[in-house]
């Protein structure tokens, strides 16, 4: 059965193929579900063949996965792979379980996308996990695009791969980033070469959403985005330590305190093994 998603893609293939053959065509194209959904008709360049991973361990934050997963996965033809080091449920830090797809060693290879999403004490352990820290290199060392969501960016860095690239991370963990040998950015979509790290959590979304225009078209990732009906609204205007009040800022701020401090010491010590490979 045709998704909401694929309803909505193969509509806009329906409009494309209008304005080329007219109303009647279209018509036909618009009754026309059977074959492939109708993917026939759709630009060549909306079928892709990418393989993409989404890393998850224990404790990481759900939505740094889910937001971009939500988006990249709407890329027709690609396979998308939840991936961690067994097939055992994973539990967020949120008590959202996840089932693996895929472990370490059964991921694919070569990947076009590997996505690493972030956490706080699950972060800081994955950090110290030499067999999490194998795999990303591994991986990283031959992805099209090595990406990250919030505090995922320091498990890259903890694993040489942000060494020499500008990079972001959750706002509060930002000044971490040079104990990786990155350059850090307070933007809250940082692209540099294959690297691309978003800001905190819900940031995922805009990364996600701005890949699959950069792997499709405008057009592909406007449909995406109206499927999600992502058009955001928040009852606050709290969403940044510029805009939040400062007794907010300050609050939230306090509570990294301590886990920006065990978060340098363990960087110092494990990029120090890991930055030459």
């Amino acid at each position: 059965m045709i998704s909401k998603r694929e309803l909505l893609l193969v509509s806009a293939a329906a409009g494309l193929a209008a304005a080329s053959l007219g109303a009647a065509s279209a018509a036909e194209v618009a009754q026309e579900p059977a074959a492939g959904h109708g993917t026939s008709q759709m630009p060549a360049g909306w079928m892709g063949k990418e393989q993409i991973a989404f890393l998850i361990y224990p404790e990481f934050t759900a939505l740094d996965m889910v937001g971009a997963q939500a988006m990249l996965a709407s890329l027709f033809g690609a396979t998308t792979h939840i991936v961690a080091k067994t097939r055992d449920i994973v539990k967020s830090d949120n008590g959202l379980q996840f089932q693996p797809s895929a472990t370490f060693d059964e991921c694919p290879r070569d990947l076009d996308i590997i996505s690493v999403p972030g956490g706080a004490a699950g972060t800081l352990a994955a950090m110290q996990d030499d067999g999490t820290l194998r795999f990303l290199r591994d991986r990283g060392s031959r992805a099209r695009f090595v990406t990250s969501v919030c505090t995922g960016s320091l498990l890259l860095g903890a694993a040489g791969l942000l060494t020499g690239y500008r990079a972001t991370s959750h706002w509060a963990t930002v000044p971490l980033l040079p104990l990786f040998g990155a350059t850090a950015s307070e933007a809250r979509i940082v692209r540099d070469r294959n690297r691309i790290t978003a800001g905190g959590v819900t940031a995922g979304i805009d990364f996600g959403l701005s890949l699959v225009g950069q792997l499709r078209d405008r057009q592909y990732a406007e449909c995406v985005q109206l499927m999600a009906q992502y058009a955001p609204e928040p009852p606050y205007h709290a969403g940044t330590p510029e805009t939040a009040p400062p007794d907010v800022t300050k609050m939230t701020r306090d509570m990294f305190v301590d886990f920006n401090k065990d978060a340098e010491r363990i960087g110092r010590e494990v990029y120090s093994r890991y930055r030459d490979g």
